[in-house]
């Protein structure tokens, strides 16, 4: 029996966000780095902006300074009161309401000039001295890019006793050496890409073994010790032999199996087990890109007569205005209406990232002081004092949703009394204690920390020990969850930790 086809009606609402908002959300999210590249981005592409080099963006606290302020701050879960934004109605295209340009650009200039007043009169943070900056460009100016390891190793191929035939053998060996040093490849694969025989890779092979740093080569752990062992002529020491012979009782920490079939003290197994220790086990740690993330911190907190000062970073931000050409050319009746249309777009989106960049300073300041004000203790007495808190606190406090808050952290830095912090680092669960007062999880870690680093290594505690110590404190947390945090702390369980 053939079936048929049918029609259906379904119906669904859904809220796409206008492209205008959409940027809003962007450079709300986007670090200082980042924000900058948008905002150049957005030089280029919209004619009608150009950037004011004489005006830093310095955001304070409208009660910090006398005179009026420019209108507040909205929430960036909601649209800015510039933007036509109606779920309802986007694009469904609404009529264009006809505006009054001259009153809109009069408008314009006052803002402009509001602002002007306003980072005029605003507090800088406290700049760096003439010589703090010359310090600082002089070492930007000395930053060279790194050697890699690759690199280093054929140079000492160049150098080494290899003759001129084994080159590509050595070069092909090095290509398959990885970032931390180790030899990924097998000899029998190398064989059948070069056409060499295994004996001869393996040859070129222990030469490569010989090059610095101490280890690189090594197809293994255990063989990486070894070779490192051999450079400084341990061969017959005890560290090489329980390498050799006891590697995985080694890396379990079995002491008393390694003594018993070295036929040593206990003792002595454990201060070759130190030795070992300070073995590398990544020899190509030191060419390893680390990825570094210049950190640029967004918010500086200092102290000043008792109180703590919060300011946004302004320095990176480019202080944006439309330009005075395109004012007087929409001003000028005898322009084209296709003309006119144009630059009055452009003038609508430039005055949209003009208020966006404006409320995302602000926006960020006023979150980052709701931070400091709850965090005072940690900014005084460090890590052990960090409290709870929750981005929903943040929000009900500052008036912008929970979304916002979330975006407005993420990839943020604070620049602290007590050190740089992601501002996301700021929040975090809590537990709650005897006293009833809430401590963060991050404090517990803290404390969870301070006992481990005191404890004694001949009797190393269990993660039962340290519960019934919190419990003793007023701390109330289950063992799985003592094991979690010790394992996030990089710390070993106590039978791997024991010292005999």
């Amino acid at each position: 029996m053939a079936q048929g086809l049918t029609l259906s009606h379904r119906l669904s609402q859904s809220l796409v966000l206008a492209p205008q908002l959409q940027q809003s959300l962007a450079l709300l999210q986007a670090p200082t780095l980042e924000l900058k590249a948008l905002v150049e981005q957005e030089l280029q592409q919209n004619p009608v902006l150009e950037e004011d080099a004489t005006t830093e963006m310095e955001m304070v606290d409208p009660k910090e300074r006398d005179g009026d302020v420019p209108e507040p701050v909205a929430d960036l879960a909601e649209p800015p009161e510039d933007v036509d934004f109606d779920p309802a109605t986007e694009g469904n295209n609404p009529p264009e309401p006809v505006d009054d340009f001259q009153a809109e650009f009069e408008r314009l200039s006052q803002l402009d000039q509001e602002w002007r007043d306003h980072f005029s009169q605003s507090n800088s943070p406290i700049r760096a001295t003439a010589e703090d900056e010359e310090r600082r460009q002089f070492m930007f100016d000395s930053i060279v890019a790194p050697t890699s390891l690759q690199e280093t190793l054929m140079e000492q191929a160049h150098d080494s006793t290899l003759s001129e035939p084994d080159f590509p053998v050595a070069e092909l060996i090095i290509g398959n050496i990885d970032d931390h040093g180790y030899f990924k490849a097998t000899v029998e694969e190398l064989s059948v890409t070069s056409g060499q025989a295994v004996g001869k890779i393996l040859e070129v092979l222990k030469v490569v073994q010989t090059f610095d740093p101490p280890g690189v080569g090594a197809r293994d752990l255990q063989e990486c010790l070894l070779i490192q062992l051999r450079r400084s002529n341990q061969e017959e020491s005890l560290e090489y032999r329980i390498v050799r012979d006891h590697m995985d009782a080694l890396g379990k920490r079995r002491i008393p199996e390694i003594a018993r079939g070295t036929g040593v003290e206990v003792d002595e197994v454990q201060d070759a087990m130190e030795n070992i220790a300070r073995l590398e086990p990544r020899p190509g740690r030191a060419f390893v890109a680390d990825n570094q993330q210049y950190i640029l911190p967004e918010v500086f907190v200092q102290r000043s007569n008792g109180e703590f000062i919060v300011t946004t970073n302004n320095e990176h931000i480019p202080h944006l205005r439309i330009s005075n050409t395109y004012k007087e050319l929409m001003a000028q009746g005898e322009n084209a209406g296709e003309v006119r249309n144009y630059i009055r777009e452009k003038i609508r989106a430039g005055k949209f990232l003009i208020k966006s960049l404006h409320q995302r300073q602000q926006t960020i300041l006023n979150i980052a002081r709701e931070i400091v004000s709850r965090q005072r203790e940690f900014m005084e007495k460090g890590v052990s004092h960090l409290r709870p808190l929750t981005m929903v606190q943040v929000a009900e406090v500052v008036g912008v949703h929970e979304t916002t808050v979330s975006r407005a952290v993420s990839g943020k830095y604070m620049d602290t009394p007590k050190g740089i912090f992601e501002m996301k680092y700021f929040f975090t669960a809590g537990i709650q204690t005897a006293s009833g007062d809430g401590m963060s999880n991050t404090s517990v870690k803290d404390i969870i920390q301070e006992m481990f680093d005191g404890e004694d290594l001949s009797k190393p505690l269990s993660d039962q020990e340290v519960v019934k110590r919190l419990t003793q404190k007023g701390i109330f947390i289950a063992r799985r969850t003592v094991a979690k945090y010790r394992t996030e702390l990089d710390i070993l369980p106590s039978n791997l930790r024991k010292v005999y």
